[in-house]
């Protein structure tokens, strides 16, 4: 039998609130305090690069639109976005746009939103994260998210899936056109 406190809320029930919604376990047993804890420190989870901004527009753009990642990434500033995203201390995005696919359920399926930051120069890859990646593929832009990691084969960068039904895939250096870290994602769950 699992006892219970004052609220009459089991052990795990009160863990719950607690641990996963940040209510303060003094109010939770005695009415006084501030409901919910301060707000939780995130800096942990963040690369030594991000710096959050406590609130930013991040253009959404639609890349059907702009005829791809390469188009948008060599000129933002000409794309017209389809709407803007307000997150508050998100690390610094360049844009967001909606991918389309399963290789990485569930962490991510077709119809979510991600928010990247541009990557420059292939030499700035954090190994093992979450990339936005234009690839070349016979003279046709294949546009992915894939986690990247270093390849035994020099040149090359192998692209791995969240989905055990897709298989790692090494593909040259060379053939990725346009890359950008993936930040955040975001998950509509309904429609109404």
């Amino acid at each position: 039998m699992i006892e219970t406190g004052k609220t009459g809320l089991s052990a795990r029930n009160r863990n719950i609130l607690v641990q996963e919604l940040n209510v303060n376990p003094e109010w939770l047993e005695t009415g006084h305090g501030e409901m919910f804890n301060a707000e939780p420190d995130l800096t942990a989870y963040r690369h030594r690069t991000d710096n959050s901004l406590p609130l930013q527009s991040v253009p959404l753009y639609s890349i059907e639109g702009t005829a791809g990642l390469v188009p948008l990434f060599a000129d933002q500033s000409q794309s017209k976005p389809i709407n803007y995203i307000h997150i508050p201390n998100l690390p610094k995005c360049d844009g967001a746009i909606y991918i389309v696919g399963d290789s990485m359920y569930p962490l991510l399926k077709s119809g979510d939103i991600v928010l990247y930051k541009q990557l420059h120069d292939l030499n700035d890859i954090f190994w093992g994260d979450m990339y936005l990646l234009s690839i070349d593929i016979e003279g046709e832009e294949y546009v992915t998210v894939k986690y990247i990691q270093k390849s035994e084969r020099e040149g090359y960068v192998k692209l791995v899936s969240q989905n055990p039904h897709h298989a790692d895939k090494e593909v040259e250096m060379t053939r990725i056109r346009a890359i950008a870290l993936v930040k955040a994602s975001i998950r509509m769950n309904s429609m109404r």
